[in-house]
């Protein structure tokens, strides 16, 4: 089974509402949707994205341009694929756009080799549990009111959500912990809850928020500062009880493999998009388990939880339904599980009625 043909198209998507949080405002994405069809007449499926639709045709550009390096191959030869790609891309480098070339690639070989042997790629990559615990990321924006977080977290819970995640940021550190405190209390002790400063932090400031939120049990404090400041997020981390939560803005095995080394985070997040795609997801699941460090996942539910569900040291789904309208099939829950569908490959399918819809509106 040869790759003949690898096809990108850009749609814009929207949200139904602009949100905020210490990145700054999000209002709809350039998605980047990914199709390779193979000599057999099976299709893989992935996409990428920008936020704001901010240097989208940069990254559908870079997946076209790495194409070359998989038409004519065996579409199962995937880590083959991803070395070449990986000496390839030396000398623009091995991080940014590049490495979401890749991921985007990789991840649509994947689906195909999936429905290729009528299989979900959980079970191709080791099967380790048909069910994930989720929490719902969707919500409790920075941008929200103390009332209207309160409604929302509660709303998640009645949805039958067992974690949640909101957004930290705010000038006054005092009024963070004021609005994590009115979550909790409108939650109860028994639901879990996340928050998420976005790499707003300095180190001084993390370490005093930090310590104002240890009171409400938190699962985890993610990302309280810059990507980069790896040293300085292990300083947090050894300061504080809470658990740090960092990652996503990391790349492949090397950048996770810094982490571990510095102990810069208690639980990994990588991003499939940044990471490099599921092959690279599972060799970073791999080695934080011999750290006997947890992983979570960043954005895409639909496709990470089928990579989550083929690694034993998984604990989180993150769901945030972004993309999920770009899909014919939904996530099913239970007793606040993700469900890993049966289904072959990925398990979802890209809705080309909804796709041309969007389109049309560009």
């Amino acid at each position: 089974m040869k790759i003949t043909k690898v096809e990108t198209q850009v749609v814009t998507l929207p949200l139904a509402e602009e949100i905020g949080s210490a990145l700054g405002k999000i209002s709809h994405f350039g998605c980047v949707l990914v199709t390779i069809e193979t000599s057999s007449g099976i299709k893989g499926e992935n996409l990428v994205f920008t936020l704001n639709d901010r240097r989208t045709k940069v990254l559908q550009a870079i997946v076209q341009e790495l194409s070359d390096l998989i038409i004519g191959r065996d579409a199962g030869h995937i880590a083959d694929f991803w070395a070449r790609a990986w000496k390839d891309i030396n000398f623009l480098g091995h991080q940014g756009v590049t490495v979401m070339g890749i991921s985007a690639l990789d991840g649509a070989l994947w689906d195909a080799l999936g429905h290729a042997l009528n299989t979900p790629l959980y079970r191709l990559i080791g099967g380790a549990k048909s069910r994930v615990p989720v929490y719902h990321s969707g919500g409790l924006w920075l941008s929200l009111s103390e009332q209207e977080l309160v409604a929302e977290a509660q709303r998640f819970v009645e949805q039958g959500f067992r974690a949640v995640k909101m957004r930290l940021g705010l000038a006054n550190p005092l009024e963070d912990a004021a609005r994590v405190r009115a979550v909790r209390q409108a939650i109860g002790p028994d639901i879990k809850l996340m928050a998420d400063a976005n790499q707003g932090q300095t180190e001084f400031q993390a370490i005093r928020l930090g310590r104002l939120l240890e009171e409400f049990d938190l699962t985890w404090f993610e990302e309280p500062l810059p990507a980069w400041d790896l040293e300085g997020l292990a300083r947090v981390a050894a300061e504080l009880d809470t658990p740090i939560a960092s990652g996503e803005t990391e790349y492949t095995r090397y950048g996770f493999r810094r982490m571990l080394e510095l102990r810069s985070a208690d639980i990994l997040m990588p991003d499939l998009q940044r990471v490099g795609g599921v092959s690279e997801f599972v060799r970073v699941c791999h080695m934080a388990q011999s750290y006997d460090v947890p992983v979570s996942s960043h954005l895409f539910p639909e496709t990470s939880l089928q990579v989550l569900g083929g690694v034993s040291n998984a604990i989180y789904l993150e769901y945030m339904p972004w993309f999920s309208g770009l899909y014919n099939e939904s996530i099913d829950f239970d007793q606040g599980d993700a469900l890993v569908p049966e289904r072959p490959g990925w398990g979802f399918t890209f809705n080309h009625d909804y796709i041309n819809h969007l389109k049309k509106k560009m």
